[in-house]
């Protein structure tokens, strides 16, 4: 095995798969100085302003000599003077290809009345207004089982009573952009398959009104939906217990379900990574693309996301649109994101974390272009806004921001039923209602993180598998976990924290 990794013949720099010394010889170009793990070096001389190349892509653009055998980072790359604004070639559907051969598989899921599908089997406790958050987490934490489990014993199916509270909801334009993406957003997770009954609780007095947000999302009240706010009930005492009883209403019927066999089709993924390195695009996302593909041949769904992070690869994606249209969305999203960040005095490049640059990712151009990977080489059938319902089967895109958290919320509210988060550097993270499957880039992250890491992608780093044999395992953990075996997240009780819409716009 060598003791670095080159992904194209016409690549400017090889990546090294472990500490590479000052002196040695990396194919017939002497190293000069340290590199560190998942870092570059450059193997030929490379001019200021010259494009240098990974993946055979564009990854930014010497601002200073580089010589052969040089370590490449931030130190002498960068976005070149018109900060990544340099032409790519969209080539709309130019690799658009035929339909696989459709593929049976099943996992043991919940059906519901309508005939969606779930993963898992929550109530929960929304907030329409930052200020209603201790209610409504009091009144999940009387179900919780580590504390009151007498409060759940009868009610085995239940996998819990959760509360997803946000920041927002109040000081905001009732008719703006944010507004919408709340009434989405919190739409979207009151509809989800995977929740069995949702309570909604407000102050009253909010800007974010339940019975308008009721209207927006075309919801009415009954036994699976609830809701009332503080100022009518007359408290926060009284909103508690009241919470509670109805709770203790709806036990009995969402603990009438059973798993059953299901077609794989009714899988939806959300694709996340967070804690990127310079192992990213060369083991977990290629890996999770892999298990991608072979779900979009089972008819289930996938949906990549953060925006900010294929910027630089997008035209990787709209080669792909399986309609010119689809292809042009996405290119609208990546401009509205140009303007919004110089708008906010930012630019794209303040995307890479310190955490993505110590792990050998020098500008965004190169983190997304490791991004784009996990959505494999399907189609994109669709692009969606954040929070939309997607509708569409097989690889889709949705609009959202790159922060983790945020991103994954608006894919959940979308219809993920479980998600698939790749990292390099450690992220710790869980999602409710939606289990969330933690994917190792390097060994020495699974050896140190194994505790919160389901599955070692460094084995492809390290010889011992290849992508598609990696694939192919992400593809059959899907299957258990959504069949209800519990990811590491999930016994570590990750989850309510992680739920946090956008917020667009001033607060007022």
């Amino acid at each position: 095995m060598t003791p670095h990794i080159r992904l194209h013949s016409a690549d400017d720099v090889v990546i090294a798969r472990t500490q590479l010394l000052g002196g040695s010889a990396v194919e017939q170009v002497t190293v000069r100085g340290l590199i560190p793990p998942g870092h570059k070096v450059a193997m030929r001389a490379i001019a200021p302003g010259e494009p240098v190349r990974r993946y055979n892509q564009i990854i930014g653009f010497a601002s200073r000599p580089i010589a052969a055998g040089e370590h490449v980072h931030t130190h002498n790359l960068d976005m070149g003077p018109n900060k990544g604004d340099f032409a790519r070639d969209y080539a709309f559907g130019a690799d658009v290809k035929p339909a696989p051969a459709r593929r049976e598989a099943t996992f043991m899921g919940i059906r519901r009345a309508d005939g969606r599908v779930a993963t898992r089997n929550y109530i929960a406790v929304l907030t329409s207004v930052n200020c209603s958050a201790t209610a409504a987490r009091a009144i999940a934490e009387h179900f919780s089982r580590q504390t009151n489990p007498q409060a759940l014993a009868a009610f085995a199916n239940i996998d819990g009573v959760v509360a997803l509270t946000h920041g927002t909801g109040c000081g905001m334009d009732t008719q703006g952009l944010g507004m919408q993406i709340l009434e989405r957003t919190l739409t979207g997770y009151a509809t989800h398959p995977n929740f069995a009954a949702v309570l909604v609780v407000g102050l009253g007095c909010e800007a974010n009104q339940i019975d308008r947000w009721l209207a927006a999302g075309h919801l009415t009240e009954g036994e699976t939906l609830r809701t009332f706010n503080i100022q009518d009930t007359g408290g926060t005492r009284k909103t508690i217990a009241k919470g509670v009883a109805l709770i203790g209403h709806m036990l009995p019927q969402a603990n009438a379900v059973r798993r059953e066999p299901c077609s794989a089709a009714h899988i939806t993924i959300g694709l996340q990574c967070g804690g990127s390195d310079g192992y990213s695009g060369i083991s977990a996302n290629p890996a999770l693309g892999a298990a991608v593909d072979l779900l979009v041949a089972h008819g289930g769904t996938a949906i990549l996301s953060e925006t900010p992070e294929i910027y630089g690869a997008e035209h990787l994606l709209t080669r792909r649109a399986a309609r010119h249209e689809v292809g042009q969305k996405l290119v609208e999203r990546i401009k509205w994101w140009e303007h919004y960040t110089a708008i906010n005095q930012g630019e794209m490049n303040n995307n890479p974390s310190p955490g993505n640059k110590a792990g050998g990712l020098s500008t965004i151009l190169e983190k997304s272009l490791g991004a784009v990977a996990k959505g494999g080489t399907s189609n994109l059938e669709a692009v969606y806004e954040y929070a939309e319902p997607v509708t569409a089967h097989g690889f889709v895109y949705m609009d959202t921001p790159g922060y983790d958290p945020v991103s994954a919320t608006g894919q959940v509210a979308g219809g993920a039923n479980l998600i698939c988060f790749t990292t390099g550097r450690g992220s710790a993270y869980g999602c409710a209602p939606s289990p969330a499957l933690k994917l190792a880039t390097n060994s020495a992250l699974w050896q140190r993180q194994e505790e919160d890491m389901d599955i070692n992608c460094g084995e492809i780093v390290d010889g011992k598998a290849t992508i598609v044999e990696m694939g192919q395992r992400i593809f059959d953990l899907v299957l258990a976990t959504a069949s209800g075996a519990h990811s590491k997240s999930e016994q570590h009780g990750y989850g309510q924290n992680e739920f946090v819409p956008w917020q667009v716009g001033a607060v007022m």
